[in-house]
């Protein structure tokens, strides 16, 4: 997932529940400045472990799936990425479709809105218009197999 955020970028990049953190490890180990994270996790719990882990990040507790909500006041600059670990496809397609386009209204141009999953079928339709979308290889090695979808507004 990381490999699709770039990391000569200062904007922000934001995770959409990042738990305990290991895409945010993945993130920092691709070469993502920590001060660049905004971590959107909605257990308080998972905050406070977050705020311990990640202290030059900026850990917002809030629902990743009221994004404007809960970024409001977060941004100085629209998101280079955004990496989201949800689980979209337990969600009603509804809720799917508002996240992704408050997600295009935080990202810049062109930027892309990294997810992971183990459906087998895309968690966002592939056939939304003005958007792009690319699938990774099924990642055989993870249990359950895992893909990841990357989408982009034109």
């Amino acid at each position: 997932m990381a490999q699709y955020v770039d990391v000569g970028s200062t904007d922000p990049v934001i995770e959409l529940g990042p738990g305990t953190g290991a895409i945010t490890n993945a993130l920092i180990e691709h070469g993502v400045d920590q001060k660049r994270l905004v971590l959107v996790e909605y257990d308080p719990g998972f905050c406070a472990l977050l705020r311990d882990r990640y202290p030059q990040a900026t850990v917002v507790q809030g629902d990743a799936y009221t994004l404007r909500d809960s970024l409001w006041n977060v941004l100085s600059a629209r998101a280079s990425a955004i990496v989201s670990g949800l689980p979209l496809v337990t969600k009603p397609m509804l809720t799917r479709l508002k996240l992704i386009r408050d997600a295009f209204a935080t990202l810049a141009p062109g930027a892309p809105f990294v997810q992971f999953t183990y459906s087998v079928v895309p968690p966002i339709p592939k056939s939304l218009p003005g958007i792009s979308t690319e699938a990774s290889e099924r990642i055989w090695m993870n249990l359950p197999p895992a893909r990841v979808w990357v989408y982009r507004k034109r």
